[in-house]
């Protein structure tokens, strides 16, 4: 085998589709950072070394045999539940809240680590429970999810833990968990509503004011998703124009390349770019829905599925938020805001998908 081959043979794990998905992202992402940061090249180079990293990262994973990293389930689930309990104990504060961990001059959130690791796990306990509907099964997943749920919420981060434990509802709900479960659920949730309110923090009940009434407070809290929906708004058809977007280039618009990238990226681009933007989205979540349906093994449709399910709530959450019709929570848009610990997070995700894709088990 010559080197060249060996060299490419790698890529022979990747999936065409999600490729090409991962790429268009990509490109999108590099372009409205590119007019948001007033034509910045160092910040454009920097996200372009993530996804670098983040592509090298998912190239790893695709190689990875899906029972390797089912083997990895238990230790990396109780691996981040150990740095949620030091990140309350001994993480860096800022404004009040304990959600980064630091090692030198790198830091990350633990709580990254938890949207794959909490799946993960819950695919590794309901692809070997012979009984996924018995009582137990139940009370077990949501025990795995509270967990890391409360300590997350107690950072405070309510937007995460919300995402992660709808995560583990979604791995639940495809194990085949009784539906009774998730009615007791949702009525539980309904209940405790009026109760939780008073529990909490000033800034949570003030975002949820904030969404009901943007006008409220139209220079301070209502300030980001008022001129969010302006931006959205004036894009219209065809959209302003690259670099020609004010909301973004007169910094009316905050978090414009963060958070709120999505509308800087729908005043410059328009409708047209909206559905090319969502088109590339859903090329990658029902690409992973198939990869589950054909999946020959219980973890590898559990784990494609839920990864799917969820990286398609990311996706509308974040577009959600910046047009007024969901909270603003602080949810990045997958693969094109500005930042590297949830890019990777997502590359990690993808690489998953694609390891269930390229090594086939012909055995339950």
């Amino acid at each position: 085998m010559s080197w060249h081959t060996r060299l490419l043979k790698p890529l022979q794990k990747l999936d065409p589709a999600i490729m090409t998905g991962v790429v268009m992202l990509m490109l999108i992402s590099l372009a409205v950072i590119y007019s948001g940061s007033q034509e910045s090249i160092r910040i454009v180079l920097a996200q372009l070394l993530r996804f670098a990293i983040g592509i090298l990262v998912l190239i790893l994973i695709a190689n990875t045999p899906p029972e390797r990293i089912r083997a990895w389930a238990p230790a990396l689930y109780a691996t981040g539940v150990l740095l949620l309990v030091i990140t309350l104990v001994a993480g860096k504060a800022n404004l009040g809240a304990r959600r980064w961990l630091g090692v030198g001059p790198l830091t990350f959130q633990p709580s990254e680590l938890m949207k794959l690791a909490l799946p993960l796990f819950l695919a590794y306990y309901y692809s070997q429970r012979e009984n996924v509907r018995h009582w137990l099964s139940a009370v077990t997943g949501f025990v795995l999810i509270a967990i890391p749920f409360l300590l997350i919420a107690k950072e405070p981060d309510l937007g995460t833990a919300a995402q992660i434990g709808a995560a583990g509802v979604f791995m639940m709900w495809l194990a085949g968990v009784r539906r009774r479960w998730f009615i007791a659920l949702i009525i539980l949730a309904a209940i405790s509503g009026p109760v939780l309110w008073h529990f909490l923090h000033g800034y949570q009940k003030e975002r949820i004011l904030t969404f009901l009434d943007p006008q409220r407070d139209p220079l301070g809290a209502g300030y980001h998703i008022i001129q969010s929906m302006i931006a959205v708004g004036s894009g219209g058809f065809w959209g302003k124009g690259w670099f020609n977007g004010t909301q973004v280039n007169l910094d009316f618009l905050p978090e414009a390349q963060t958070d709120f990238v999505f509308a800087g990226f729908a005043e410059e681009f328009g409708l047209v770019g909206v559905l090319l933007l969502i088109s590339t989205y859903l090329l990658i979540v029902l690409r992973g829905l198939v990869i589950a349906y054909e999946s020959r093994d219980a973890f590898g449709r559990l784990i494609a599925g839920t990864l799917s399910l969820t990286f398609f709530l990311y996706i509308f959450i974040n577009m959600g938020m910046t047009t007024g019709i969901l909270p603003v929570v602080g949810v990045p848009l997958p693969l094109v805001s500005y930042g590297g610990t949830a890019m990777l997070t997502f590359m990690v995700g993808l690489g998953i998908l694609m390891s269930v894709h390229a090594h086939p088990r012909t055995h339950e």
